[in-house]
């Protein structure tokens, strides 16, 4: 077995095609777009690179790719609430070989060690939690949401086996839309809704430079003072919002607000991958014109709720609530569109999350890991810690 970096368009193809053949009997997968792959590797498009650098490899036996990884270091999130810096591994794919599953973490190890990284999380991405993040160990039965990793049940063993630790556990909850709901959402509602400075509206395209402002608002209160997550700015916002633009639903991406200050958003979105399935990958020309045809036919049944925030000062104040009720109150009264909701993951150290999705109700589908590896293996391990 030999290891190759990824240096030219050759290899970079390799790299790119090799779980087509690793997947190929897997019903369950679905394969990612090409370009949103190719899009996390070229310094053009993905904004990472400005403060950050990446390497990939494959694994050659016998003129074979039979495993590949890349290895990434993010300078904004490497130091941030960690003791130690830390880099990350990610688009990790592999044979059920220990073997060959530690020749690729060793390379990326050795390359994270001379960019004076201690440890490494994986499998993450060269970029935000909100996509490809996580080892799936559980929902194997289920296809992958947009972006999201699916894998081998056998890769676990492969992590675990070679040293990493379990970092934070992330779970993905799914229910039917059209089940009621806890009587405490209710309940928050009603007290939120008491006063008359709080206010909440479905998203209107024709307003968007006025929601990425708010986006950018709220998700910086809510969301920046986690663990390994940066600031947002607005022209990051700015793609975020952009990106969804072609499949955004208006009528399932709400916003809250005080005094027409953003302070809460949930946001939903039709679940793409039940489209993209249909391409095989590629969004030429057939793809696009396939991606129209399931589009105009309404053939995707569900939304996945990709995040939901409250800035700090307006939490515990029944605003959560009055969100969830009153995209309630389209999706199961006025807008019946999407019987299938799944809710993107949330970290097990994040209670106060979990509590809120408990009262929307659903099972847990899915859950992925997030692994840690210390390189000083004398150092003791510790889990993320819990949000109060």
């Amino acid at each position: 077995m030999r290891i190759l970096e990824v240096k030219d368009k050759s290899t970079g193809e390799k790299f790119l095609k090799f779980p087509i053949k690793l997947y190929k009997s897997e019903s369950n997968w679905i394969r990612p777009l090409d370009k949103d792959i190719e899009r996390v590797f070229d310094k053009e498009k993905n904004k990472t690179f400005r403060n950050g650098e990446c390497a990939r490899w494959i694994l050659i036996e016998d003129d074979n790719v039979i495993g590949r990884i890349a290895a990434f270091v993010n300078r904004k999130t490497a130091n941030k609430d960690n003791k130690q810096p830390t880099g990350g591994v990610g688009f990790f794919e592999c044979i059920d070989s220990q073997e060959a599953a530690n020749l690729l973490f060793d390379v990326g190890r050795e390359w994270l060690k001379e960019k004076e990284m201690k440890a490494m999380d994986g499998p993450i991405n060269f970029g935000d939690r909100d996509a490809w993040w996580g080892l799936l160990v559980d929902g194997f039965d289920r296809e992958p949401n947009y972006q999201c990793n699916y894998h081998f049940s056998y890769y676990q063993k492969l992590f675990e086996a070679y040293g990493f630790e379990v970092y934070f556990k992330q779970f993905t909850f799914g229910r039917n839309t059209f089940d009621p709901l806890d009587e405490r959402l209710s309940e928050k509602a009603a007290y939120a809704n008491q006063d008359p400075n709080y206010t909440f509206e479905h998203v209107r395209k024709k307003n968007l430079k006025k929601y990425i402002e708010d986006f950018m608002t709220v998700y910086n209160a809510a969301w920046a003072s986690h663990s390994g997550v940066a600031k947002m700015s607005l022209l990051q916002a700015s793609s975020i919002i952009n990106k969804m633009k072609p499949i955004m639903d208006e009528k399932i991406m709400w916003f809250g607000y005080y005094k027409d200050e953003a302070v809460g958003f949930y946001i939903n979105i039709p679940e793409i991958n039940q489209v993209f399935k249909h391409v095989n990958g590629k969004l030429n020309l057939w793809g696009k014109l396939v991606f129209l045809y399931h589009t105009f036919r309404k053939t995707n049944q569900k939304m996945i709720g990709v995040v939901f925030g409250i800035a700090p000062e307006h939490q515990r104040k029944g605003v959560d609530g009055a969100l969830i009720m009153a995209t309630r109150e389209m999706v199961q009264d006025k807008y019946k569109r999407y019987p299938l909701l799944e809710m993107n993951w949330i970290g097990d150290f994040n209670p106060k999350m979990l509590k809120v999705v408990d009262q929307v109700g659903g099972d847990v589908v899915k859950t992925h890991h997030t692994y840690r590896y210390l390189f000083d293996r004398n150092q003791p391990f510790e889990r993320m810690p819990i949000k109060g």
